[in-house]
């Protein structure tokens, strides 16, 4: 049974996710060992929530799912890295493919990528 330390961080850990093709890290999250498990037994990235305080299966509103392929856990124990086929193309609720969208360009943040949805049409 994997014990990860999900005393650390009152009860939660940090869940990379990265496209298990290209390498690309789309989004950090969070897990509670119950989304963990449920990530485990159902091969569907599942997190936890701080703002609503309750698990979410990501894409489950947007179709925007995440298919792990791997998990992979740190040395430490307290954090996650998630291998997984994104469908639909874009993990960032802002409608981009990475929520990692923007780069520092001279102290200002500069957009890098295009965005693949418009977050309005699918969260209505």
């Amino acid at each position: 049974m994997i014990k990860l330390d999900f005393k650390k961080k009152h009860g939660l850990v940090p869940a990379i996710a990265q496209d298990y093709r290209t390498g690309e890290v789309l989004m950090l999250a969070y897990m509670n060992e119950e989304a963990f498990m449920e990530t485990l037994k159902t091969g569907k990235a599942t997190y936890y929530s701080r703002s609503r305080k309750a698990l979410w299966i990501k894409g489950e509103t947007s179709g925007h799912l995440q298919l792990v392929k791997e998990v992979r856990v740190d040395c430490d124990l307290d954090t996650v890295l998630l291998k997984v086929e994104q469908i639909g193309g874009a993990a960032c609720h802002k409608g981009y493919k990475s929520c990692f969208f923007s780069k520092v360009e001279e102290n200002d943040l500069k957009i890098t990528e295009s965005i693949v949805f418009d977050p309005d049409e699918v969260y209505k």
